[in-house]
């Protein structure tokens, strides 16, 4: 029996334009989350960090998620369907926070291909445009970022091994 591979990206000729990924499974944020994000990025404003402060003297009465968190969140969620298989991302043109997320709210994404265009430099590569929204488990989109990413065609991926390139074979 042939063993199967799971796909993980999508080479250039495999996206079209107007095609939509939903993003699978969501994540629920947690306190513990937000504050490692904010501690690890020296991110210490307090309407992140300090709750007496955020229900005190913020329109929300409660923390609010950092927003590089729930961009990055949807970026790693974004990358089995769109740039697993990347060779660079070249540019974020654009990013919005539309509303606030909180502890306890899940995110989930989906990201629409805008456009494509071949590379003109090389043939085994193209640039991918693409937008990602992020809603809340109400779907209340919390964040949109458009983004190009330059990913291989078929004929790169099969000169470096295909599927998964660099994977070893099992010895017995």
């Amino acid at each position: 029996m042939e063993a199967k591979t799971l796909q993980f990206g999508r080479y250039y000729e495999e996206f079209e334009v107007g095609a939509v990924y939903k993003h699978w499974p969501g994540k629920t944020v947690t306190e513990y989350d937000d504050h490692l994000f904010c501690l690890i990025t020296m991110n210490h404003h307090p309407l992140h960090m300090d709750a007496h402060y955020a229900e005190e003297t913020t329109d929300f009465g409660k923390n609010v998620v950092v927003g590089n968190y729930i961009y990055s969140l949807l970026l790693g969620m974004s990358v089995a369907d769109v740039s697993g298989k990347a060779i660079a991302n070249l540019e974020v043109e654009s990013l919005k926070h539309t509303r606030p997320t909180f502890h306890g709210d899940t995110i989930y994404g989906e990201t629409t291909v805008l456009d494509k265009t071949e590379s003109k430099s090389k043939d085994d590569r193209g640039v991918v445009y693409v937008e990602t929204k992020g809603y809340k488990q109400d779907g209340t989109v919390v964040c949109t970022f458009r983004r190009k990413v330059m990913v291989p065609k078929r004929s790169y991926g099969d000169s470096r091994g295909g599927e998964q390139p660099g994977r070893p074979t099992p010895t017995s």
